[in-house]
């Protein structure tokens, strides 16, 4: 394991600075090399027992390597100061593509054999590859590798086109998918979270042509992405409901409202009102307002579960990753916080139980009131220490939405959205071969922002959403007051 530094955070909850140094001690445990069945760095990011679903034939040790999981954990991995490699699991699901453009869902690690389902013969995942390979390259500026990599990702959305898409527009493909494995989503032929996923993946596939200086390759794209966000904003939306649904086979809506339903935000679906209607849900107690936000399944629906009984109503950190992004999209910044330091509060409480009990960090934990969830009849549900997606949780989202800090190093910037003034921020963070450094103190002077940098960046610093300045940071030391701006 190399024995570079993590970024340090600061905040004025220790708790919250201990479960993100907890999280990265931990995270080692879970890097294997499969051909030699020992941890190594330079192997896969794996869970040791990952078999979410009961599977004939398959042996509970099998390694998996799952797009899920590697598409998701590459969106906290980029801040290990390259201590872990982000791209790792996705170059391993790239070398796997077939002749037809297919990339499947889950592969042995050891073996590299696809892993089969019965309820998803395809083997098809959430396609959300271009979203994560645009994430790693404003925390890279690795241009190369969007160059290297596109013809595997346009091939895989062909494949995507000519198995999944029907005449409408629309995409039908198995709820499994989307990981979802019990959700009361019975009948579902077109489903509302695939096709958000294909519209994310071609809006970040017309981005990355941008990146290339590829016109026509982002005008294919930016084409495919509005004609599918109309078919969406047209068959999938109830404005009795104010949420997006799935659809049967004949395009009727389905009546559950899920979690799936709020990927339309991160696609940027939604209009400014329709967006207004499904945010209101996230604070309403009859549906997805929870005290542990967010339930995979309203409250109003009658197979909600309180104990969660997995997508029964159990809170998932990377589906609330999901949906805080979402509301990014929409500028609720204040929201995606508060609900980012609620949902925190309950992941502690698992890993430090007020009872007294030996605690850890979760797959899935109860949206009511503290503590994992449960499913009956499942001894393994949930996992214990999944940190595949709970660093999500208390890496990404403590850096990006509760400290503030959203970094692009091909641009040189790094903007710092602070709702309202604390003692925080972040130090040795690695951009390349450029560590920077950005804390916010009180001294005797006043509200200050100390800076540390060993080249010239832009910082574009939002207070309050009543003081904003971008200004450009030179090398070395430097601090700014706050009442001077």
């Amino acid at each position: 394991m190399n024995k570079r530094d993590f970024p340090k955070i600061h905040f004025y909850d220790q708790d919250f600075v201990d479960i993100y140094d907890k999280t990265w001690n931990w995270l080692s445990n879970h890097w294997i090399d499969p051909k030699a069945d020992e941890q190594s760095s330079d192997g896969y990011f794996v869970y040791p027992e990952n078999n979410p679903t009961a599977q004939e034939g398959v042996d509970n040790g099998t390694l998996f390597i799952d797009q899920f999981e590697s598409i998701f954990s590459s969106f906290f991995l980029v801040y290990s100061n390259r201590n872990f490699p982000a791209n790792a699991n996705l170059d391993f699901l790239y070398s796997k593509q077939e002749e037809n453009g297919a990339i499947r869902w889950r592969y042995d690690a050891r073996t590299g054999d696809v892993i089969t389902d019965s309820a998803n013969p395809e083997g098809v995942g959430l396609p959300l590859f271009a979203w994560a390979e645009f994430n790693l390259y404003h925390k890279s500026a690795n241009k190369r590798r969007i160059k290297d990599i596109m013809p595997l990702l346009q091939k895989y959305m062909s494949w995507l086109d000519a198995t999944f898409k029907q005449e409408n527009g629309l995409y039908a493909a198995p709820v499994a998918a989307s990981t979802m494995f019990n959700a009361p989503r019975d009948g579902t032929y077109y489903p509302v979270d695939f096709n958000a996923a294909v519209a994310i993946n071609a809006a970040h596939m017309s981005a990355l042509g941008d990146i290339l200086n590829d016109k026509d390759l982002s005008f294919q794209y930016k084409r495919q992405y509005f004609s599918l966000k109309t078919r969406i904003n047209s068959l999938m939306w109830n404005p009795e409901t104010g949420f997006y649904h799935d659809l049967d086979k004949d395009e009727q809506r389905l009546p559950q409202k899920t979690i799936a339903g709020f990927w339309p935000l991160l696609a940027e679906v939604p209009n400014a009102d329709k967006a207004d209607a499904l945010i209101a849900h996230l604070m309403n107690p009859v549906t997805f307002g929870t005290d542990h936000p967010f339930p995979t399944l309203s409250v109003d629906d009658p197979a909600f579960n309180e104990n969660g009984d997995a997508y029964h109503g159990s809170v998932y950190p990377a589906f609330n990753f999901m949906v805080i992004k979402g509301l990014e999209k929409y500028q609720r910044y204040d929201l995606a916080r508060e609900c980012s330091i609620r949902h925190l509060y309950f992941v502690l409480e698992g890993l430090t139980p007020a009872t007294g009990e030996k605690g850890d960090l979760y797959e899935a934990y109860k949206p009511c009131k503290e503590g994992f969830a449960t499913m009956e009849g499942n001894e393994r549900f949930p996992k214990k220490r999944y940190l595949q997606t709970v660093g999500l949780s208390t890496i990404a989202l403590m850096i990006e939405n509760v400290i503030g800090l959203s970094i692009s190093l091909p641009r040189k910037t790094v903007d710092w959205i602070i709702p309202n003034l604390e003692i925080m921020g972040i130090e040795k963070l690695s951009l390349k071969r450029n560590l920077i450094t950005i804390l916010s103190n009180k001294s005797a002077r006043g509200w200050e922002i100390q800076m540390e940098s060993e080249k010239l960046y832009y910082f574009t610093i939002n207070i309050l959403d009543q003081k904003k300045k971008t200004l450009p940071i030179p090398s070395g030391k430097c601090s700014m007051l706050i009442d001077k701006l």
